[in-house]
């Protein structure tokens, strides 16, 4: 029994997968579905690279200066974020490599080609720019601080997020138009505290549920997020 013998030849005793229908090469389904998968991880840390780029650069966040490090070759006082740069450039030549990968691998004339062999040879390439990237990104959040002084500023200068909450009780108490009114209210218009409150305390809804949409601030209005961020 042959394949009796080969199954238990390659599960057993070389610890791999036993595949029994094969042509002149393995199956390469597997590599490209693997470098698919991970070029969405890869995607979706180019995106967070962008969004750390531009909290950066909104001051969101800070940076520690590294002795010896150069943040520009002009501007010597200046901290850029290098490292999500370079991330951000490693990721997108991993991509172009797994993306080649997903689209080429899964073919191969009359199963007899053998240019995948070709592009075997870079798998490491794909996966060292895809290493070097995840490094970068993470030496680039060892050197953040969070400028939250900025952040509760910036937070109590737009009141007019306080809209959602109030038209959502609106809506429950039947009061006609509320989207309506809210935009009337902060459309195009900058709004403050004051305003806000003033709105609040002319609705025809139940004291307790005034009293407690007054009370509430940008900076309180956050619902469940920090249990939800915790739980990640």
């Amino acid at each position: 029994d042959w394949a009796h013998v080969a199954k238990s030849f390659v599960n057993d005793d070389l610890g791999l997968s036993w595949n029994p229908y094969v042509t002149q090469i393995e199956n390469h389904d597997f590599v490209a579905e693997l470098f698919d998968a991970l070029g969405r991880f890869n995607t979706i840390l180019i995106d967070f690279d962008r969004d750390m780029w531009s909290y950066i650069s909104l001051g969101y966040f800070k940076q520690r200066a590294i002795a010896g490090e150069i943040g520009s070759s002009t501007m010597p006082h200046k901290v850029n974020p290098i490292d999500f740069e370079n991330s951000e450039g490693n990721l997108g030549i991993a991509n172009a490599i797994f993306g080649h990968f997903a689209n080429k691998l899964p073919i191969s004339r009359f199963q007899r080609d053998l240019s995948d062999s070709t592009v075997m040879r870079s798998i490491g390439v794909g996966a060292a720019h895809s290493l070097i990237a995840y490094r970068a990104s993470c030496a680039g959040m060892k050197k953040l601080d969070v400028n939250a002084k900025l952040m509760a500023d910036e937070l109590d200068n737009h009141w007019e997020v306080l809209a959602e909450p109030v038209q959502t009780v609106m809506r429950r108490y039947a009061i006609e138009e509320p989207y309506e009114k809210l935009k009337d209210l902060t459309r195009g218009k900058g709004i403050d505290a004051e305003r806000m409150r003033e709105f609040i305390s002319k609705l025809e809804i139940p004291e307790g549920e005034k009293e407690r949409l007054i009370n509430l601030t940008p900076s309180t209005y956050i619902g469940n997020a920090e249990a939800a961020a915790k739980a990640i």
